[in-house]
C-alpha cells in the first residue's frame, strides 16, 4: 500500500494545534538553496543542551544538501547521536510525539517529518517506598517514570517470556499504560479480559492508577480491594511470576496487580524474606488484628447493651461502675470516640510530617484522658477504641486498612441495634459477599471457597519454600 503524500499545510496544522502554548518552538534549519527544514519542539520537555549539540550546530556548520529521502534518513541516523525514532506520516502522530518531549523535523521538499528523541522530562530518582516498609529485603521503590519502573521489573525477571503491552488512555492526558505479564504463565482468558476492560475505558483523564482501578474492578461498591496496589518492584515481580498481571501507569509509583484473592491482602513482602515460622507468626498476627479491629467495638457494645449475660459478674460490675455518670448510650459513645480518632488520623496524615505525629499522639492522649475525667466517656471505651485503632494500623496495605474501618462501623451499627444477633448476621453477610466476588474471573475467597489444597500452602499460613515449589494462589485455568 503506497504511503500517502503529506498535506500541503502540514506546518500550519501543527502550529494551529500547539501554537497557543508559550513553550512551543518552531524554527527553520539551514540547508542549501534555502530549502525549508522546519523544526518543532516544546522547550519545557526537551534537553536543550543536547538539542544544540546534535541538531542546531551540525546543521548550521554542515549546511547539508538534501535531494531525496535516503539522504535525509542517512543524516538523521548518523548525525543525531542515535536519537532518530521514526518517520511520521500524519499530523496527529507529530502532535503526539511533540507532547511526549520529542523533536519533530520536517523537510518540506522531501516529504514527511521525523521524530527525534531529545526528551528531558523531570522525574524522581529511585528511593525506598515510604508506605510498604520492610526490615529485610530490597529497598527500591517505583517512581513516576513508567520506563524506570519497567526497568526495575526487567532487572529482576530476566526471562524471554516476560512481556508487556502498551496502551494510551485518557482523551486529554494521553497517559501511557503498560499491561505486564509472563506469556507462558498468565491465563490467556484473564489477560484477554484485562485488555478488554482497559480498552473499554472512556475518560478524559488518567492521572493515577486509581482512575483505572475504578473502571476495571468487578464490584464498584464493595469495600474490599479487588486489585493490589503496591510501590515495590519485588512485589510486582513476585505476583507476575505467580501468573498474575500488573498494570503500570505513567505519572504514578503505584502499580496495580490482579487477579488477587482475599487472603493475599494479609501478605507482606517480608513474609517471603523470613523463615517460615517467623512469617507464619506475623501473618497470624495480621489476621488476629483484622478480627480485633472489626469485632472488638461491636462485641463491647453488644455485651454492655443487650447481652450482659455473656460477661462474668465481676467484669460486668466493673464496667457498670465505669459507665455511671456517662450521659450517652454505649453505642453513641463508641461512634463519637471512633469518629474522633478517624479525624485525628486524617489530620496526622495531612499535616506536615513533624507536626502530624505530634497532633496524632498528643491529641489522642489529651482528648482521651480529658473525656474520661469530664465523664463524657468511660475508661473501658477508651481502651476498646485504642485496641481497635492499633489493630487497624497492622493492615499491610492502606486500602485494606480502610476496608477494615468501613466494615468495623457496619458491625458497630448491627451490634447497637440487634446485639449479638446482629453481629452474627453481619458475619454471614460478609462471608456471602466475599464468596460472591470475583477478580477478573478468579474467585475472591479462593483457596477456601472453592477449596484448593494446593493453594492453602500460601494462604492462611506459608509452607516452607521447598514444599511450595512455585507459589500460585489460583489456577492458570481461570
Amino acid at each position: 500500500m503506497p504511503v500517502p503524500s503529506p498535506p500541503i499545510d502540514f506546518v500550519r496544522l501543527i502550529r494551529e494545534a500547539l501554537g497557543h502554548s508559550p513553550d512551543f518552538n518552531h524554527r527553520l534549519l539551514p540547508a542549501v538553496d534555502h530549502r525549508e527544514i522546519h523544526c518543532f519542539f516544546i522547550e519545557t520537555l526537551v534537553d536543550k543542551v543536547r538539542f544544540d549539540e546534535f541538531i542546531l550546530q551540525p546543521f548550521f556548520h554542515a549546511n547539508p544538501i538534501l535531494d531525496n529521502e535516503d539522504q535525509w534518513t542517512s543524516i538523521l541516523s548518523t548525525g543525531t547521536n542515535g536519537n532518530f525514532i521514526e518517520t511520521l506520516h500524519d499530523v496527529q502522530s507529530c502532535i503526539k510525539y511533540l507532547l511526549e518531549g520529542y523533536i519533530v523535523i520536517f523537510p518540506v521538499h522531501i516529504g514527511f517529518p521525523s521524530a527525534l528523541d531529545y526528551s528531558k522530562i523531570p522525574s524522581r530518582t529511585v528511593t525506598e517506598p515510604t508506605i510498604e516498609v520492610t526490615i529485610r529485603g530490597p529497598k527500591e521503590g517505583f517512581t513516576e517514570d513508567i520506563k524506570t519502573n519497567l526497568a526495575l521489573i526487567r532487572k529482576r525477571i530476566k526471562s524471554d517470556h516476560f512481556t508487556y503491552e502498551r496502551l494510551t488512555l485518557g482523551q486529554e492526558t494521553k497517559t501511557d499504560v503498560y499491561l505486564v505479564y509472563m506469556n507462558h504463565l498468565a491465563s490467556p482468558a484473564v489477560i484477554a479480559e484485562a485488555k478488554r476492560r482497559l480498552t473499554s475505558i472512556q475518560t478524559d483523564s488518567v492521572l493515577e492508577s486509581s482512575y483505572i482501578e475504578e473502571w476495571i474492578q468487578d464490584r464498584s461498591w464493595s469495600p474490599f480491594p479487588q486489585m493490589y496496589a503496591t510501590e515495590r518492584p519485588d512485589v510486582v515481580s513476585a505476583h507476575v511470576l505467580e501468573n498474575a498481571f500488573a498494570i503500570m501507569t505513567a505519572g504514578t509509583p503505584s502499580v496495580l496487580i490482579g487477579p488477587i484473592t482475599f487472603f493475599q491482602l494479609f501478605n507482606s513482602p517480608e513474609d517471603y524474606y523470613e523463615r517460615t515460622d517467623i512469617a507464619n507468626l506475623i501473618r497470624w498476627l495480621r489476621i488476629l488484628s483484622f478480627l480485633l479491629a472489626i469485632f472488638v467495638p461491636s462485641l463491647y457494645i453488644a455485651a454492655v447493651t443487650y447481652n450482659q449475660e455473656i460477661l462474668p459478674v465481676s467484669l460486668l460490675i466493673s464496667l457498670s461502675s465505669q459507665r455511671e455518670g456517662v450521659p450517652f448510650p454505649a453505642f453513641i459513645e463508641a461512634i463519637i470516640m471512633l469518629v474522633t480518632f478517624e479525624i485525628l488520623r486524617e489530620a496526622g496524615l495531612r499535616m506536615p510530617r513533624i507536626a502530624g505525629q505530634a497532633i496524632s499522639i498528643v491529641g489522642a492522649l489529651v482528648l482521651g484522658q480529658s473525656a474520661v475525667e469530664a465523664g463524657l466517656v468511660s475508661a473501658s471505651m477508651v481502651i476498646v477504641v485504642s485496641i481497635t485503632a492499633i489493630a487497624n494500623f497492622v493492615a499491610p496495605t492502606y486500602g485494606f486498612g480502610i476496608a477494615q474501618r468501613i466494615i468495623q462501623f457496619g458491625f458497630l451499627v448491627l451490634a447497637g441495634v440487634f446485639g449479638l444477633f446482629g453481629i452474627t448476621c453481619g458475619i454471614l453477610l460478609v462471608i456471602t459477599h466475599l464468596v460472591s466476588i470475583r477478580s477478573f474471573g478468579v474467585k475472591y475467597f479462593s483457596p477456601l471457597a472453592p477449596l484448593r489444597l494446593a493453594g492453602l500452602k500460601d494462604a492462611i499460613f506459608r509452607a516452607p519454600r521447598p514444599q511450595m515449589k512455585r507459589r500460585r494462589l489460583f489456577s492458570k485455568r481461570h
